[in-house]
C-alpha cells in the first residue's frame, strides 16, 4: 500500500525548534517525527513512501540515507525550488506512484491511534474519490458533510468565511467536522489534481471547490485521539500520546 508523508512545510509554528532542523526531524518522545510516521504507517501494512521535502531538504535526505530508510521503500519528493503547498505537494507525489493504487497521505506533524488500515479499507470499499479522516471536535476551520458522508463546503469561524460550489449551501444544515490531516486519494483523482493551473495550491480548498464534482466522503472513529505536534505547547499532549500508542 501507498502512504505521502508531508514533510515540507516551514514548521514556523515551532518557532526555535525547526531553526536549525526541518519539522520531520523534531523530535518527540525520543524519535524523531518522520521515524514516527514511517514506523507506525509500515506497522498497518504500508510498503511503499514518498516523503516530501523543502525547508533543510539535505537534512531529510541524509538523515534517510543514514537510517538506510529504516528498511522501507522511500522515494524522496524535492520541493526545495518552490514549496508546492499540501495540494501541489500532494499532486507530484502521487505521480511517483505511477497510479498503482489508492495514496494514504499523513501530515508528518500529526498523531492519533486511528486504524489507519481500516481507513485505507473503507476508502477502497467506498470506492471515492477521496476520504478524509474528521473529527467532532471544536475549531475554527470546519468541512460540512451531507446524510451520506459526501463533503459540501467549508466555513472559517473566526472570519464568517464560507465556501462551497453549491448556491443553496447553508453551513450547519449539514453536519460539520474537523479535517484531521490523515486522507485517502485514489488514482482516479489525479486528473481534476492535474486540472488545477497552479503548482502550488491547498488540498482543502481543492476538496471545496471540487466536492459537487467528485466523490469526497469523510469517517470518523468512535474515541480516537489525536494530536498536532506543529506548535511548542502541543509536543507534550503529542508525546503522551506517542508513548501510549507508538512505542
Amino acid at each position: 500500500m501507498n502512504a505521502i508523508i508531508l514533510a515540507a512545510g516551514l514548521g514556523t509554528r515551532l518557532g526555535a525548534y525547526t531553526q536549525d532542523r526541518p519539522k520531520a526531524l523534531v523530535e518527540v518522545a525520543g524519535r524523531t517525527m518522520l521515524e514516527h510516521q514511517l514506523r507506525r504507517l509500515s506497522s498497518f501494512g504500508f510498503d511503499r513512501f514518498v516523503v516530501n521535502v523543502h525547508h533543510f531538504a539535505p537534512m531529510v535526505t541524509g538523515y534517510l540515507e543514514r537510517n538506510r530508510n529504516f528498511g522501507l521503500d522511500i522515494c524522496v519528493s524535492d520541493e526545495s525550488g518552490l514549496l508546492l503547498d499540501t495540494g501541489g505537494g500532494i499532486r507530484k507525489a502521487m505521480h511517483m506512484f505511477g497510479g498503482s493504487g489508492p495514496v494514504l497521505v499523513h501530515n508528518v506533524d500529526i498523531f492519533s491511534n486511528a486504524n489507519l488500515k481500516a481507513l485505507y479499507d473503507t476508502h477502497v470499499n467506498n470506492g471515492c474519490h477521496a476520504t478524509l479522516l474528521t473529527q467532532k471536535r471544536q475549531t475554527s476551520r470546519y468541512m460540512y458533510f451531507d446524510a451520506a458522508g459526501r463533503l459540501t463546503g467549508w466555513s472559517n469561524e473566526k472570519t464568517g468565511q464560507t465556501r462551497s460550489p453549491y448556491p443553496d449551501f447553508v453551513p450547519r444544515q449539514d453536519m460539520a467536522f474537523a479535517f484531521q490531516g490523515i486522507h485517502v486519494l485514489s488514482p482516479e483523482i489525479l486528473p481534476a489534481l492535474d486540472r488545477v493551473d497552479t503548482r502550488a495550491f491547498s488540498i482543502t480548498d481543492f476538496y471545496v471547490n471540487s466536492c459537487a464534482d467528485l466523490d469526497i466522503r469523510n469517517v470518523s472513529f468512535p474515541l480516537m485521539e489525536w494530536a498536532d505536534a506543529g506548535r511548542p505547547e502541543t509536543l507534550e499532549t503529542a508525546g503522551k500520546l506517542v508513548r501510549d500508542c507508538y512505542l
